[in-house]
């Protein structure tokens, strides 16, 4: 019985360059007889000699065995065969995180370079141990990356040695010859359809260098800092009642802990995490998430109608475990609310109003805590959405009679469309740019709303557009861009080249950017809470605030725009009021309060300043646009009735004298006739 057997050394090349016999279906123990039969049993093909050895085994015609012993390898060949398009996937993807985090580390290297280029010799050993520190983290980083890397190649290589054989195998002539060849091939097939092998990121890209040279002779020895986690999205994961439900008008919160690829809890802050609510509509409801700097982050959020809803978080751009989740959002009774505000102490309810809040804009973890005093309770009926409130009432309010001109946009990722815009500028040569965040990119259009150009291309090397949230035109023509998650601001010409970038190293979440009559580049750090002014060749001039509610402080500062005497007018969000410094960093003045009145605020984002001084707000809790005097006296606003906003972001005066606004919630842009 053993003489139809293979030996075990022998090859499948082998096998397959073997003489045909005399008969293709001779029996194989008895020469010159024809196996017209098959033993299910024995899995051998049967001759009329056989069949007294074989007599109450079950039995099948030899041709319809072949045909299934066909038919069944054939299945196993498809089923191998359709791992390989999420193998060549997943070998791109890690290859692409490797290729990431090697420009990572050259840019970085670069920053570490520069910054050491003007101190004095006692740092180089500083120097030598950051970039000892660099390789080390790349090294570690690197290795695990390229481990899977080499798992994948050689699992890919497997997978196309063996389909090929079988492929081989599979164009010639059935016959008994073949018979052990294609069982070998079919149980080979089998081991590598179920082989494991690390389809998901294993690692990341990141490599993020903190550097502050305030006070650098005193902390010289501890100078610069390389910045990673070993964080993956597929093994992170969130909790809380926040994932599921939450209530109208309330703020809701999910946790998410951050675990390594071996589903370990990470320890350490600092991963790229971002979180955005998608409304029925498709508009996007940001939230605040602050990092605990102990691998776990909070998003608190709130929802300003009921109905279903998603909530995506990602983490390294990559939806974590059980991302998007569904939301249900319902509208609580009035007495249960009014019996929950009764309950609620001084210091909730202000981290309440503050979740409330939350800028739309950012959505990636900040570690900043909520600041601004509740305001009062809003009338029953009223939202912040509403356009009673983009349009008050004309017996309290005397609104300037102010038309829509028109508007741009719908959400979407093409021409003209966007997600999540917003800053604006607007050059003196009549173009408008939109900084379109979630899209990674800056659109132009004329002053008339005519698409001109886009650039930008999604990624964190220099020259690449991770998250823009500002933009502002150099007098050269340059174009200026914050980009939040990258921590830098990038530098294209008029016609979307990449130039440079500044304040790598130094920035930790640049929101808004302006340029002042010197032509110096102004840089709001939402995270910071700080204002940097850089000249464009990227060398640091000065830098003013920090967070707090004090007078030279912030608390989530959004936008800038500069006057006619060079002073900087910034918006501070969650302390709900506009502040004006000199150049020097000086308060010249403050003005504003959280509220729905004449000259207050529920979270001022983007800012401009007309001919005559005046300085027009957007006011994004509220969804209108006030105009002040110089000095900070209200004088009226907007009319947006006609088409209410809701969110609204940057603000700029076109160069025709018209008001452009980035209408965020509602995926659009819009200009407004405005009498100065």
């Amino acid at each position: 019985m053993e003489a139809h057997q293979h030996s075990p050394d022998s090859s499948s090349e082998e096998c397959t360059v073997l003489e045909a016999p005399p008969g293709k279906n001779t029996c194989p123990q008895h020469a010159g007889k024809v196996a017209d039969l098959y033993c299910l049993a024995c899995e051998l093909a049967l001759c009329e000699d056989c069949l007294s050895d074989h007599g109450e085994h079950p039995k099948v015609p030899l041709s319809q065995a072949l045909e299934q012993n066909r038919s069944s390898l054939q299945e196993r060949l498809g089923i191998v065969q359709n791992r390989l398009p999420q193998l060549s996937d997943a070998l791109s993807f890690v290859k692409e995180i490797l290729q990431q985090l090697t420009n990572q580390r050259t840019s970085i290297e670069e920053d570490i370079q520069s910054s050491f280029e003007d101190l004095h010799k006692q740092l180089d050993v500083r120097k030598s141990v950051l970039l000892m520190e660099l390789e080390v983290t790349y090294g570690l980083k690197q290795k695990v990356l390229q481990a899977q890397v080499d798992s994948l190649v050689r699992g890919e290589g497997d997978i196309n040695a063996t389909c090929t054989q079988t492929e081989e195998a599979l164009a010639g002539e059935a016959c008994v010859a073949s018979l052990q060849v294609e069982r070998e091939l079919g149980e080979r097939l089998a081991e590598l359809a179920s082989l494991g092998l690390p389809c998901q990121p294993e690692e990341n890209d990141q490599l993020d260098l903190v550097m502050e040279t305030d006070g650098l002779r005193k902390s010289i020895h501890n100078l610069g800092t390389i910045v990673t986690t070993s964080a993956v999205a597929s093994q992170s994961e969130a909790m809380g009642i926040g994932l599921e439900q939450c209530i109208v008008g309330h703020p809701a919160s999910v946790t998410i802990v951050t675990r390594d690829k071996s589903g370990g809890a990470c320890k350490s802050g600092n991963a790229i995490l971002s979180a955005e609510v998608f409304t029925p509509d498709g508009s996007i409801v940001d939230g605040e998430i602050v990092d605990h700097k102990n691998g776990t982050y909070e998003f608190v959020y709130t929802v300003p109608k009921e109905g279903n809803f998603s909530l995506a978080l990602r983490l390294y751009d990559q939806h974590i475990k059980g991302s998007p989740f569904k939301l249900t959002v319902t509208r609580a009774y009035e007495t249960e609310v009014e019996s929950l505000s009764l309950q609620v102490s001084p210091s909730t309810t202000t981290a309440t109003n503050s979740a409330a809040n939350a800028t739309p804009s950012t959505g990636s973890s900040e570690g900043a805590k909520r600041r601004g005093k509740s305001p009062g309770q809003k009338k029953k009926g009223s939202k912040r959405a509403s356009s009673a409130l983009g349009t008050p009432r004309r017996k309290t309010q005397n609104p300037i009679e102010d038309d829509l001109i028109f508007r741009i946009g719908t959400k979407g990722r093409n021409k003209g469309e966007f997600t999540n815009l917003q800053g604006v500028a607007a050059s003196s040569t009549g173009r408008i740019l939109i900084a379109d965040s979630n899209n990674q990119c800056v659109q132009i259009f004329s002053n008339e709303g005519e698409f001109k150009s886009r650039f930008g291309v999604r990624g964190r090397s220099p020259g690449q557009l991770q998250r823009p949230t500002g933009v502002a035109v150099h007098p050269s023509g340059d174009i200026i861009i914050a980009d939040y998650d990258n921590k830098w601001v990038s530098i294209f010409s008029s016609d979307g080249k990449y130039k440079a970038k500044l304040g790598s190293g130094r920035l930790m979440g640049p929101k808004g950017v302006s340029v002042d009559q010197n032509g110096h580049v102004i840089v709001v750090d939402n995270k910071a809470c700080t204002v940097f002014i850089f000249q464009l060749t990227g060398k640091l001039i000065t830098k003013f605030g920090s967070r707090g509610n004090g007078d030279k402080q912030f608390a989530g500062p959004h936008f800038a725009a500069v006057n006619n005497n060079n002073e900087i007018i910034v918006t501070d969000f969650h302390n709900h009021s506009v502040k004006v410094f000199t150049p020097e960093g000086e308060l010249v003045l403050k003005f504003g309060s959280n509220g729905e009145g004449n000259g207050q605020f529920n979270a001022p984002t983007g800012v401009a300043v007309d001919v005559n001084g005046n300085i027009i707000v957007a006011d994004w809790g509220n969804s209108r646009i006030q105009v002040f005097d110089g000095s900070g006296s209200f004088l009226s606003y907007i009319n947006t009735s006609a088409d209410p906003l809701y969110g609204p972001q940057g603000l700029a005066l076109t160069s025709d004298g018209h008001v452009v606004v980035a209408d965020s919630g509602n995926h659009c842009f819009k200009v407004y006739r405005y009498l100065q």
